[in-house]
């Protein structure tokens, strides 16, 4: 590793597992001392346990606004400062046979997590690094904010506000070297596709992610998987120094997912290959 976070410090919501765990692992092993901020409180003391010395795990309910200053304290406290902000921390929103179905009980919860959580970490960690020298924060959406498509209506929703959010902060922020990005993965393994289908019995939601995992290669122009440890790639890129003119953008890490449908497949033929 290049160490290209030493000397930093970072926070990471909903750090304890899935994508937030590998950007924890990411930065710890690019030198960065990381808060992990999760309801999960078992599997994230886990994780600070293995990060050692340079990793310290907050109980924080990013639904709830004074928890989330109450982490940005806490990271400042344990180790000097904060520089690197991810809110990464969501839920999604169940699923549901057609919109007409659709209660949206839920909806609230959904708005409380994926946006007012992201608000309000944008703008309390953005109250420190702004008299601090700036710093950067990354907004996880989803290609679901940015692609739209039939089901967990609340989801996108919600994603897509955190994108339109971020952008308008970015500008706002910018005058105190305040960079803010957001980033949108796409078909990850993770366990938040099993909470839209929670209330369905272990093995309708086996068949139910099967399928759905399938649909996703199906639409997907390259063929490989992607993994938590692809997006933090993408998040170790904006909180490092090489995105330091870099603000206000929306990157998708989905296989090309949103750049459109993958061609029908044609039967292959030499006459076909470009010499």
């Amino acid at each position: 590793m290049s160490g290209e976070l030493s000397g930093k410090v970072a926070i990471v919501t909903g750090g304890a597992s899935g994508i937030g765990k590998g950007i924890v692992d990411k930065f710890l092993a690019e030198g960065a001392k990381v808060v992990i901020a999760d309801v999960q409180d078992d599997l994230g003391t886990a994780v600070a346990a293995t990060g050692g010395v340079d990793a310290y795990f907050h109980h924080t309910d990013v639904g709830d606004q004074a928890q989330i200053g109450e982490l940005v304290a806490a990271a400042v406290e344990k180790f000097g400062g904060l520089h690197v902000m991810v809110n990464n921390a969501g839920r999604s929103s169940p699923l549901k046979k057609g919109l007409f179905d659709e209660d949206f009980a839920e909806f609230d919860s959904v708005m409380r997590i994926n946006v007012l959580g992201v608000m309000v970490g944008t703008r309390d960690s953005a109250r420190h690094m702004a008299k601090h020298g700036g710093g950067s924060i990354i907004n996880i959406s989803s290609i679901g904010g940015v692609q739209p498509g039939g089901g967990v209506t609340s989801y996108r929703a919600s994603k897509a506000a955190v994108i339109h959010f971020s952008k308008s902060a970015a500008i706002e922020l910018a005058k105190f070297e305040v960079r803010v990005n957001c980033i949108a993965p796409g078909n990850i393994p993770t366990p938040l596709l099993q909470t839209a289908a929670a209330d369905q019995d272990r093995e309708r939601l086996e068949k139910f992610e099967a399928r759905i995992r399938q649909q996703m290669r199906d639409d997907r122009p390259l063929k490989r998987e992607g993994t938590p440890d692809d997006v933090a790639e993408a998040v170790l890129y904006y909180a490092g120094d090489r995105s330091r003119y870099v603000t206000g953008t929306v990157l998708p890490v989905d296989g090309g997912t949103a750049a459109g449908k993958v061609m029908p497949p044609r039967k292959p033929t030499l006459e076909a290959v470009p010499e």
